[in-house]
């Protein structure tokens, strides 16, 4: 039986893995660089220090990633404050459904919790979970199990218990490292071979989560 539910946020929740690559291209021209967009699509999944890394491994000596980064983040908030957040399809829907039927919801996300707590106040979706786990309140970050770990002692619920709900890779194995059910719904990237075999199940919108809950538990 399925008895609690673990969200991602960028790319699975809210469709901010489109803007944040808009954004990483924006802030290379503005600095002077064509940045292939195959280097940057490696970012999905990946917090601010696994992002540094990436690119201070693929760009010339003295490459300052702060100011990058920065224009990054000033490029995706001014669309976000101008536009709003924007959602993936079937989120309010299936949002709705479990609270409904009472499942324990916990948002497991590798940003920090400034920039998350914005996004949860824009939408106004707070309500709908138990507890919120940010990237900067655990010290190993995906594909470390640890944010996972956390997540599903928030809420009580043993891991085997739990679907993970994820559009990357990275995060399909980090949620597969902590003993949950992996669910992956791919955003800019598909499964390889090796993340095929840790799923649970690959759906193609958050709608089909329903369906998916509803098969689990009547089959036990």
């Amino acid at each position: 039986m399925i008895h609690g539910i673990v969200f991602d946020m960028d790319g699975l929740m809210f469709d901010t893995e489109r803007l944040a690559q808009q954004a990483w291209a924006y802030a290379g021209r503005k600095m002077g660089y064509d940045i292939p967009a195959s280097l940057i699509l490696q970012v999905v999944g990946l917090d601010a220090e696994g992002s540094k890394r990436l690119f201070l491994e693929h760009m010339e000596p003295g490459f300052n990633f702060s100011a990058f980064r920065k224009a990054r983040l000033d490029y995706a908030e001014a669309y976000i404050e101008e536009n709003g957040v924007p959602q993936k399809p079937g989120l309010l829907e299936l949002l709705e459904y479990l609270s409904r039927h009472q499942y324990k919801t916990v948002v497991a996300t590798s940003t920090a919790a400034e920039r998350t707590n914005h996004y949860f106040e824009m939408t106004g979706f707070r309500h709908f979970f138990d507890s919120i786990i940010c990237g900067d309140s655990v010290t190993n970050r995906k594909p470390a199990p640890d944010i996972y770990i956390k997540a599903c002692g928030k809420i009580h619920v043993a891991p085997g218990q739990c679907l993970a709900l994820e559009d990357s890779p990275i995060g399909i194995l980090a949620a597969h490292r902590a003993g949950m059910r992996p669910v992956m719904i791919p955003d800019l990237m598909q499964p390889d071979e090796e993340t095929k075999k840790l799923l649970f199940a690959q759906l193609s919108s958050l709608t089909d989560v329903i369906g998916l809950l509803e098969r689990t538990n009547r089959d036990g």
